[in-house]
């Protein structure tokens, strides 16, 4: 029996997230779309068409009009304008129109560019969301942010497009590889960072579980993040204010993301913009030396760095200047009040930022000391 979550957008319903062990639900889900009167594209990139492409369509075969399967090649690199131009070609090549559906099966790549694509195909087209990895089940499905990497830059283009249905078969973490598991972990731990203090100590409480993927852990973990995430997308749906706070850790891991040009993960990158935004915090007296380093410690455990090598300093500040949470010339950073209480500050300046950079860096001086 699935479980549902229902996100409202300007106060009214509007999608359900179904949390399932299987996919054996979702065509009876989506018949409520009225798929069998619609095209159905099942957008993928290929680990996921490799893991769960087949199992899909042909749960799907039958059932709608016409099912297409359109992958393209995994990784962050490819989460630009050309791969929305390969998706739009495939689409009118076999006709689709207004009245049919796309179906973003995967990580957060592969939603963003799908509900990007859905939201500029022939003006707007529905699309649903089956996320797949942990990072896509316990942030990015969820809120209508849709968008694509331009020249490196993360997510400069794309648009607020809620999907109609947001599908989470959670047994689908166990074919991550524990790499990409622990890395989706690091938005999982930003949510109880931010807005919910006891949730991170249930996730610390629940190490062993999380790291054994034990089923029922997993599917709480995820339910719980998705709630964490439901309160704030619900209150402020277009970041016009408290939505930013769940780009705790972004703006500097978003510049070591570029610089290191796409080379580490998403949450690796985010989870020591977490440690430097801590340890900024901690500058600012709103966390203790012991709290501060309670949060950045705490990411050890879960596979998560805490340093990095092979920086410059310099040009991760400037690469923050580029981030799209610019306004009015200066960055929007959250910090952290306490654990579970975030904030959001307009008035950290380069050097302060510098410091926290060069918190999380390690030079080679430092490895012969």
């Amino acid at each position: 029996m699935a479980e549902r979550m229902t996100i409202n957008y300007e106060k009214k319903p509007c999608y359900d997230i179904v949390f399932a062990d299987s996919f054996d639900l979702l065509a009876e889900e989506l018949q409520a779309l009225d798929i069998e009167n619609r095209r159905v594209a099942v957008i993928a990139d290929s680990n996921t068409a490799r893991l769960f492409g087949d199992t899909v369509t042909g749960l799907l075969e039958g059932r709608c009009r016409r099912t297409l399967l359109h992958v393209f090649p995994a990784g962050e690199e490819h989460k630009n304008l050309d791969t929305v131009k390969d998706i739009y070609r495939a689409l009118i090549e076999a006709g689709f129109d207004r009245k049919d559906l796309l179906l973003a099966l995967g990580g957060g790549v592969v939603g963003d560019i799908t509900g990007y694509a859905a939201a500029t195909y022939l003006r707007g087209v529905d699309f649903v969301q089956v996320p797949t990895t942990l990072i896509a089940q316990s942030d990015s499905s969820i809120g209508g942010k849709t968008g694509v990497d331009f020249d490196g830059y993360k997510n400069m283009v794309g648009a607020f497009y809620m999907p109609k249905l947001v599908y989470m078969n959670v047994s689908a973490l166990k074919e991550l590889d524990d790499r990409q598991f622990y890395a989706g972990f690091a938005e999982v731990m930003k949510h109880g960072l931010i807005k919910d203090a006891m949730f991170y100590e249930w996730l610390l409480d629940h190490m062993y579980e999380i790291h054994d993927r034990d089923p029922e852990t997993l599917a709480e973990m995820v339910m719980r993040s998705c709630t964490v995430k439901k309160l704030v997308v619900e209150k402020d749906p277009k970041e016009q204010g408290d939505r930013a706070l769940l780009n705790f850790g972004h703006t500097i891991g978003h510049a070591i993301e570029k610089y290191r040009n796409f080379e580490m993960l998403h949450g690796e990158c985010i989870a020591l913009g977490m440690v430097a935004a801590a340890h900024l915090s901690w500058k600012r007296n709103w966390l203790s030396k012991d709290e501060y380093y309670e949060v950045r410690d705490m990411f050890v455990p879960f596979n998560l760095p805490i340093s990095i090598d092979d920086i410059e300093p310099e040009e991760i500040l400037r690469l923050t200047k580029s981030d799209k949470k610019m306004e009015g010339g200066h960055v929007k950073f959250v910090l952290l009040k306490k654990v579970g209480k975030a904030v959001i500050d307009k008035t950290v300046t380069d050097e302060e930022i510098l410091e926290a950079v060069r918190e999380i860096y390690f030079s080679d001086e430092d490895a012969k000391a």
